[in-house]
């Protein structure tokens, strides 16, 4: 697990750029796993920035999203769907085609796991999967106690999830308390994982993600066991890290490795 410390939140953004450009520019045709939240806007604001100054080109590219309410149209300001259109997709030049996002109104929610698993074997698996946190350590939707062998499935969300995501709905607007996500084995079979984190609100998460103990009431922590994770964060996120410092050590470290051995085709600064 590699954790990266940056300064503050649009610091994160340039550097997951950064790592998402260097994927596309290796395997143009690659798959990415998408997050929606307030963490990731940032970053896709960068990246709608890279393709249309630099020429950042997604037309060859794949993607499919962690989670979406159930029952909640494409088009509903609150859906998943319509967020990654409006944050993302209408900005960029890759084909609607393809682009997945879990079918919230499927017309039986229980095959629409199966079938989403079965498209994401279909497209080769996920090269690089982007994921924000929960206050609770949840990834996707799979909430505190989700198995962590747990494949794309229905949720319950928790009270704690439905209280933090309440603030994007009208006042008396219904809610959706279930929804469709990727399950953890499902993401750990990802190529690589990015996660993203900003903010005092995610520093307990973070902790215990990175050094406490595995374990399925912080879903997030499984990521200690997977091959080429980067945990991506700012100070304040970081703020209760006990190892803090030797992570930032570590990164200066890497940083000179890479400049010295960067690929030439890659333009400076990736």
């Amino acid at each position: 697990m590699e954790v990266l410390i940056l300064p503050h939140h649009d610091a994160t953004a340039v550097r997951a750029a950064d790592i998402v450009e260097v994927q596309l520019r290796q395997k143009p045709s690659c798959t990415l796993g998408l997050a929606t939240g307030s963490t990731p806007i940032a970053l896709y604001n960068e990246l709608i920035r890279r393709h249309r100054s630099n020429g950042l080109s997604f037309s060859q590219a794949a993607s499919f999203n962690l989670d979406e309410y159930i029952g909640l149209d494409p088009t509903h300001p609150q859906s998943y769907r319509r967020f990654m259109n409006d944050k993302l997709f209408d900005h960029i030049d890759i084909p609607i085609t393809a682009t997945h996002v879990p079918n919230g109104l499927a017309e039986n929610p229980l095959e629409e796991g199966p079938a989403y698993e079965a498209k994401i074997r279909e497209a080769g698996g996920i090269d690089l999967q982007i994921l924000g946190i929960g206050s609770d350590g949840h990834i996707g939707f799979n909430e505190p106690t989700s198995s962590l062998g747990s494949r794309t499935r229905i949720k319950t969300l928790t009270e704690q999830t439905i209280t933090d995501n309440s603030r994007f709905f009208e006042a008396g607007e219904a809610q959706p308390h279930l929804a469709i996500t990727m399950g953890i084995k499902t993401i750990m079979e990802s190529k690589r994982i990015l996660l993203l984190a900003t903010g005092e609100g995610k520093a307990e998460a973070i902790a215990a993600t990175v050094e406490g103990a595995i374990t399925a009431m912080c879903p997030a922590s499984i990521l200690q066991w997977h091959e080429k994770t980067t945990i991506l964060i700012d100070e304040a996120a970081a703020s209760k890290l006990q190892k803090r410092d030797y992570y930032q050590w570590v990164s200066t470290q890497q940083d000179a490795l890479v400049r010295k051995y960067r690929p030439s085709d890659l333009p400076e600064g990736l």
